[in-house]
């Protein structure tokens, strides 16, 4: 299995703090944002990274990460010209990923469980993990039936559905490029994973898992103190 790390965007919610640098180099308490989604892979013994970032501080992140030897993995790097979303990461990655399945997380995302089980068990279709949260209208939210099996995925619902998100880690095997090949834009302009999950779900190829411990999607300034206070409180370097 191959990882990707989707880094790109502009952050406008963050600004001015992505005035000048980009939302997943800005530091979560002692560490730089990416470093947390990354070790999420690396513990899941994945050695093959693609980090996709926007052109503007495609040199930051380079300095940063290197060649991937300090992390005892190889990094590559694609750019993201712009934001056509998260499903363009398997367009990009494609080459990338060759026949391989692929666990891709979103730069922004900080998980405190250890997910390598979850992840290395992985055998075919797609697996996404899911936490319960008090605005799903901010996310891809999951439908559940009479029986609490996974029915539908929305993306940004308007009218409730349920308080069960999906998360920015997504696992999937070689098809996810094909998939995301044959996505039409919605509404909003993007090619929205919402839709591959779907099709893996139409399949009855979808495994949605619970996170059971905390999950912070850094996107807003009160979401990125949060997780900074929490790596504080548990930090075990300090």
């Amino acid at each position: 299995m191959k990882g990707i790390i989707l880094a790109g965007g502009k952050a406008t919610r963050l600004m001015p703090l992505t005035k000048v640098t980009s939302k997943q180099l800005l530091p979560v308490y002692n560490k730089p944002m990416v470093f947390y989604p990354l070790n999420t892979l690396l513990q899941a013994g994945i050695k093959e990274v693609l980090i996709i970032i926007a052109p503007d501080y495609a040199g930051h992140f380079l300095h940063l990460l290197g060649s991937g030897r300090e992390f005892k993995a190889r990094f590559t790097y694609e750019i993201q010209e712009k934001p056509r979303g998260l499903a363009d990461a398997f367009i990009i990655g494609k080459d990338f990923m060759d026949e391989d399945s692929v666990a891709m997380i979103l730069g922004d995302n900080i998980f405190t469980d250890d997910l390598s089980k979850e992840i290395k068990s992985f055998e075919k279709g797609g697996r996404v993990f899911v936490k319960k949260v008090s605005d799903p209208e901010r996310y891809g939210v999951v439908k559940f039936d009479q029986d609490n099996k996974a029915e539908k995925i929305v993306e940004k619902p308007k009218e409730w559905i349920s308080d069960y998100a999906v998360t920015g880690l997504y696992v999937y095997d070689k098809r996810v490029c094909q998939f995301a090949k044959e996505l039409k834009p919605s509404d909003r302009g993007e090619i929205e994973i919402t839709d591959i999950n779907n099709k893996y779900l139409e399949l009855g190829e979808l495994d949605v898992v619970p996170v059971k411990g905390e999950w912070f999607d850094t996107g807003t300034f009160d979401s990125l103190l949060a997780a900074s206070n929490y790596v504080a409180k548990h930090n075990d370097s300090k």
